[in-house]
């Protein structure tokens, strides 16, 4: 009965704004319902009962980016996007075009989860730990917890004071590519693999609420997040939190709602101080090659109240999604071979990406300035460079079916952890919404998970190998 009255409340609240945005909105009315339609079926989708992470996440991103970003532009911001759209000039053609693309794109992500509930895979009712990791986990526990403590702080503070990976900065030549890559698998998802590791096994072992290790993943997806001059510490937390959240409630473990509404309001706390000195470290990075420029000086100023109150305008002005439908297709020259050009695009922190060159977004990168900056088209909009909708269609579709594919390998290979499954199949939904530049790399995030999952896999038959050898030799 919850669940049905909650469904209700949220069918108003959506038809109410989809209201106020149709007062706005300069094309068909129809067609903003049809993309109104299918992108909170996507939503609703993601929180059903058979869903897995990739529908829940690429859901909410898909949601935020198109139908609350689109509505709430429409109502707040009189149909003036904060970036620039390529040609779009607000006219009711072009808004309708763009809606129509998005909706087939998201009509393929609700038919591929239909198919995977129905016909691949479901998450089991009960998921008991009984790997070896657990029995080393049990026998070496606060020498883990002190070296996972011990490694994040290592490698936020030397991530930061050498540069290795930050957001919208030119790398360092001269860091070794082994090196660089370590820090970028701990910083993106390494890290979080552990925090992942660790919060089943100490719930297993519990069996009930426990506060220290939750809390420690907060503070190291902090630490993380603002070394690489990240805002977004949220989007690990609430992965590692909805798998943990999945996880306790199958195994009907002793947590109410009290210490959930807890931990929530200590996520929400520390990431909305970990956005402030997120800020503030990119603006000294900023003005410091502008001019001389102290770190005490930049935090001086320092206000947590007003980085609260911009949490709302982040969310709808770096949500990805609609601006690049809306850039790619007011394009006049799309076609098979613009996307084969995208497709071959190289990696060079100096030049202009190549969406930002085609759809003249303005954004100019500075090697003299140390500046990496671009925006990104996201999936849908890339794979309508072709001008295909029956294409778009058939790849969203296949991508849908894919990544399941992956998460399920991530639920087998992880030893049946539906926490890392929630973080895995995050990074992916995340890559997707910032899908467009340097698409042929795409292979190093994906190969990177599976060396990440095979690691664990791995290091679980070598344990369990050793404990049956060493059993074995005890009996005897």
């Amino acid at each position: 009965m919850t669940r049905l009255m909650f469904l209700i409340v949220f069918i108003i609240i959506i038809a109410l704004i989809t209201i106020f945005a149709l007062d706005s909105y300069t094309g068909k009315s129809y067609i903003f319902l049809f993309f109104t339609i299918t992108s909170n079926t996507l939503l609703y989708f993601g929180f059903r009962k058979n869903a897995i992470f990739f529908d829940t996440f690429i859901g909410i991103f898909l949601w935020l980016g198109f139908w609350f970003k689109t509505t709430m532009i429409l109502i707040f911001f009189e149909n003036r996007f904060i970036e620039k759209v390529g040609k779009f000039d607000g006219s009711g053609i072009q808004f309708d075009n763009a809606l129509l693309i998005s909706a087939i794109a998201f009509s393929a992500l609700i038919l591929a989860s239909f198919i995977r509930e129905n016909y691949i895979f479901k998450y089991p009712t009960i998921d008991i730990e009984n790997s070896s990791l657990f029995k080393f986990y049990i026998l070496h526990r606060i020498k883990i917890i002190i070296f996972y403590i011990s490694l994040f702080l290592f490698i936020g503070v030397t991530n930061y004071y050498f540069h290795i990976y930050q957001r919208g900065e030119i790398s360092p030549s001269d860091i070794p590519f082994i090196i660089s890559g370590i820090y970028k698998w701990l910083l993106l998802f390494g890290l979080s693999t552990f925090a992942a590791l660790i919060l089943k096994y100490e719930f297993s072992m519990k069996r009930r609420a426990i506060y220290f290790v939750p809390i420690l993943t907060l503070i190291e997806s902090a630490i993380t997040n603002v070394s690489l001059l990240s805002r977004g510490m949220i989007l690990n937390s609430s992965s590692l939190g909805l798998g943990l959240m999945r996880y306790s409630y199958i195994n009907k473990y002793k947590i109410n709602i009290k210490y959930w509404l807890f931990i929530i309001f200590i996520m929400i706390f520390v990431f909305i101080v970990s956005i402030s000195f997120a800020n503030k470290l990119r603006e000294y990075s900023f003005l410091q090659t502008q001019q001389n420029h102290t770190i005490s000086e930049t935090f001086s100023n320092i206000n947590v109240t007003k980085n609260v109150g911009s949490i709302f305008h982040l969310i709808v002005s770096r949500s990805v999604g609609m601006e690049g439908v809306l850039a790619i297709s007011t394009q006049e020259n799309l076609g098979w071979n613009i996307f084969s050009e995208a497709l071959s695009e190289k990696y060079d922190e100096s030049k202009t990406s190549f969406y930002d060159s085609f759809v003249d977004s303005g954004y100019v990168n500075s090697k003299e300035q140390n500046r990496h900056i671009l925006s990104m088209p996201g999936f849908i909009a890339f794979f309508y460079y072709p001008e295909s909708l029956l294409f778009l269609f058939i790849v969203l579709f296949s991508i849908g079916i894919i990544v399941s594919l992956i998460e399920v390998s991530a639920y087998k290979l992880g030893k049946n952890n539906q926490i890392l499954s929630a973080l895995i199949a995050q990074v992916i939904a995340y890559r997707l919404i910032h899908f467009g530049y340097v698409p042929a790399q795409s292979y190093l995030l994906f190969g990177t998970i599976f060396l990440n999952l095979l690691m664990i896999y791995s290091i679980d038959k070598i344990l369990f190998v050793w404990y049956k050898n060493k059993d074995t030799n005890v009996t005897t």
